[in-house]
């Protein structure tokens, strides 16, 4: 893993800008750095040797030195794609997967390169012959890569801090910025919180030479009944094969010249893959997980320890105290911009323990988005048979909900009430408003009048897939966002922020091809959420753990802004120069944390929201 970074139409001293991009990289790569200059253009790349540790550090080029790479992720096929190019005349003089691509751009155009390589990768590539960059981003977004351009200069890096470390590009606030961010917790894809600034999208190839860019897509998740159609097996042939692709998953990930382990939080996905790790390993697994002190429901420990048990891992753990929300300035420097999951807290702590022992971990991330196991893709589907319920039936549940006491609507009974608030909603609206930070009403209140740019986004992508089953749609919709702009982004910054390398085998390729073409109800089965996923893997794990309770990677916020961080809160959000009150109205601000305290609504995860928010507006000065 590392971080990359570049430009092309540098003009003078090419070497010091590519170098001041890089050292603002360093916590992605410190272990070597180098760039690769040739004409107009300078790539470069500070390095996390994981693989190669004596002939791979940068710059890495062809033979005749007119193609120069900058890789960020792992090719987990490199070493079939070096034996043949290899006999098809290719010189290698290194063992890292970097140089299979230098190779790979003499022979094949950047659509058919990106194609062929398999495993979670940002890159960068000149060629001088062509004078061309080429960005490719891996198929689902493991890998973040960035760019500006103003036609002239493109400039690139693997984070926006290494854009903003030229001189060209410019620091502004993008103004659809803060109305996206308050509905999702952070800013859909392409967009970023900088004007100008843009994603790479997943799947996609940029390349920039004297005919300008050009983006092209040279993969698309697959939907069933849109892309593909699902498969005509029983569960049981569902269920072996799903078995060997996993195992396959895994075992390509064991790749590596270091040391290596896994994060094990207890859940169904982290345990199966341990478990698959201690059958192909033939040393004990490295096990670490993380809990919190004084908050029971998060704190996951024991159910990690029952798996360790089980697998006889080398077990390690870690606990969080309310003192860790001090990480926040380090948390929106290391994602450049605001971001609302308040779990990079629990993330970064991990990755720091982690890190201190191993320098390769594998994780369980993908499982939910493959397999369906958030309850709101249960409440989903449960939306459209309560639609179809008699009109003075829905009445008469909505009415005996609304005589349910605020202080009892903590758990159940409060999902329950959400649910049938949301009973008359189309389903993308309706799921919508269950992931939202803050809902239509509070936006509202917030902002004066929201610009809905980011939803409609949201939409586009759900009217994609017209005609296909509401679970597969709800995956695929879930897939193209929450997993990308969040979940994938809060592992990479978390974890490279301590020059660790995540691989989540259940975002294979192959997996995610095959898991798209499963049956809808193969899935979610009654009450029951990842149906064919457990059963799967059902022998290899401790029983109980199949049939408990989803429990998210989450921090008891609602504790902690009513206890220890209420003064904390009320200094950055209730200061009469509080950077957010140039953007949201500040009597707004000030009912979210009054009816947050006296328990009318439990905000704690917006509140967590608008003070990341106010802790980038401060550094930026905006």
């Amino acid at each position: 893993m590392c971080g990359i970074a570049g430009a092309v139409g540098l003009g003078a001293a090419p070497a010091k800008v590519v170098d001041a991009q890089l050292d603002v990289l360093r916590h992605r790569g410190p272990d070597s750095v180098g760039w690769f200059i040739k004409s107009n253009a300078a790539i470069g790349q500070a390095r996390l040797s994981i693989i190669d540790l004596v002939t791979g550090d940068p710059p890495i080029t062809n033979e005749d030195g007119t193609i120069g790479v900058a890789l960020n992720g792992e090719i987990y096929n490199y070493r079939e794609l070096s034996a043949a190019l290899q006999e098809g005349g290719h010189r290698f003089s290194t063992h890292c997967d970097t140089e299979v691509i230098a190779h790979l751009a003499e022979d094949r155009d950047p659509l058919a390169l990106a194609s062929a390589l398999e495993g979670m990768f940002a890159a960068a590539i000149w060629d001088d012959s062509h004078k061309r960059l080429t960005l490719i981003r891996d198929r689902v977004g493991k890998k973040p890569l960035y760019y500006w351009t103003d036609g002239r200069t493109l400039v690139f890096g693997s984070e926006i801090k290494a854009l903003l470390a030229h001189p060209t590009v410019p620091r502004r606030l993008n103004p659809r910025a803060v109305p996206a961010y308050l509905t999702f917790g952070y800013v859909p894809t392409p967009e970023t919180f900088f004007d100008g600034i843009l994603a790479v999208p997943p799947g996609h190839v940029l390349t920039f030479d004297e005919g300008g860019v050009a983006l092209t897509r040279y993969w698309s998740a697959p939907c069933a009944g849109v892309r593909v159609e699902h498969l005509e097996l029983g569960a049981e042939e569902i269920a072996l094969e799903l078995r060997t692709l996993l195992r396959n998953a895994v075992a390509r990930r064991l790749m590596a010249d270091v040391p290596l382990g896994a994060f094990l939080s207890g859940g169904v996905d982290s345990s199966a893959v341990v478990g698959l790790m201690s059958e192909l390993m033939d040393r004990p697994v490295r096990t670490f997980t993380i809990g919190f002190e004084g908050a029971a429901y998060y704190d996951e420990r024991p159910f990690a320890r029952q798996v360790a048990e089980r697998f006889r891992t080398d077990h390690e753990e870690f606990v969080v105290k309310p003192a860790a929300v001090e990480l926040i300035e380090k948390l929106v420097w290391h994602h450049d911009q605001p971001f609302g999951d308040s779990s990079a807290i629990p993330t970064y702590l991990l990755s720091e323990l982690t890190r201190s022992q191993v320098k390769v971990a594998l994780a369980g991330d993908g499982g939910d988005e493959l397999f369906a196991g958030y309850e709101r893709f249960g409440a989903a589907l449960l939306l459209g048979v309560y639609q179809r319920l008699p009109q003075p039936v829905q009445a008469a549940v909505g009415g005996a909900l609304e005589k349910v006491p605020a202080q009892a609507l903590a758990g159940r009974a409060g999902s329950a009430r959400r649910f049938a608030e949301r009973a008359s909603m189309q389903l993308p609206d309706a799921y919508l408003s269950w992931i939202s930070y803050a809902d239509e009403r509070t936006r509202t209140q917030l902002l004066g009048s929201p610009d809905g740019w980011a939803i409609e986004a949201y939409r586009a992508i759900w009217r994609q897939t017209e005609g296909a089953r509401p679970l597969d749609r709800l995956l695929d919709l879930n897939l193209r966002t929450y997993l990308l702009d969040d979940l994938l982004v809060k592992v990479d910054r978390m974890s490279m922020a301590h020059g660790l390398e995540v691989r989540c085998p259940l975002l294979d390729r192959e997996l995610i091809e095959f898991a798209a073409r499963i049956p809808p109800q193969m899935k979610v089965r009654g009450p029951r959420l990842k149906y064919i996923f457990k059963r799967a893997i059902g022998d290899l794990l401790p029983v109980g753990l199949l049939n408990r309770r989803k429990h998210g990677f989450g921090v008891p916020l609602a504790q902690w802004f009513n206890s220890d961080l209420a003064q904390y809160v009320d200094s950055m959000l209730g200061a009469p120069t509080a950077r957010i009150n140039a953007h949201l109205d500040r009597e707004a601000v000030a009912h979210v944390i009054r009816a947050h305290r006296n328990g009318a609504r439990d905000h704690s995860h917006l509140i967590w929201a608008l003070l990341t928010l106010e802790v980038f507006l401060r550094r930026e000065g905006w």
